[in-house]
C-alpha cells in the first residue's frame, strides 16, 4: 500500500522560506512520478510541482523560480523548497504519487491534482 507523509509546514513571514518533506513507502518508488499540490482557502486543489523518476521537473507558473522540487531515492524522500513566499502561497500542501504516464512522456504540474496517491497534507501559512 502506498503511503505518503508530509512534514515541514508552518508559519512564516512574506519573503521567507520553508522546506516541505514527504516520506514515501509501500511501492516501487523509483519508477513513480512525484508531485506537490496545494489547496488554498476556498479554492480547488492545484498541482504546483512534479518530478519524474529521471529527475525532470516542471512547475506551475505561479511558483516557477521560487519553488524547487527534489527527490532522494536512497531515502525515499521528496522535498519542496519554497523561497520568496507570498501571502497567496498560504494553503494546505499535499504530497502525491502516481505511476509514470502510459504515453511515455512527462506529467505537467497541473496533472498532479489527478494523481492517485496522497498524503494527509501539511499547512503553510504566510503572513504579509
Amino acid at each position: 500500500q502506498v503511503q505518503l507523509e508530509e512534514s515541514g509546514g508552518g508559519s512564516v513571514q512574506s519573503g521567507g522560506s520553508l522546506r516541505l518533506s514527504c516520506a514515501t513507502s509501500g511501492y516501487s518508488y523509483s519508477k513513480y512520478s512525484m508531485g506537490w499540490a496545494r489547496q488554498r482557502p476556498g479554492k480547488e486543489r492545484e498541482g504546483v510541482a512534479v518530478i519524474a523518476s529521471d529527475g525532470s521537473a516542471t512547475y506551475a507558473d505561479s511558483v516557477k523560480g521560487r519553488f524547487t522540487i527534489s527527490q532522494d531515492k536512497d531515502w525515499n524522500m521528496v522535498y519542496l523548497q519554497m523561497n520568496s513566499l507570498k501571502a497567496e502561497d498560504t494553503a494546505m500542501y499535499y504530497c502525491a504519487a502516481d505511476p509514470p504516464p502510459l504515453w511515455g512522456g512527462y506529467y505537467r504540474a497541473l496533472d498532479v491534482a489527478g494523481f492517485g496517491y496522497w498524503g494527509q497534507g501539511t499547512q503553510v501559512t504566510v503572513s504579509s
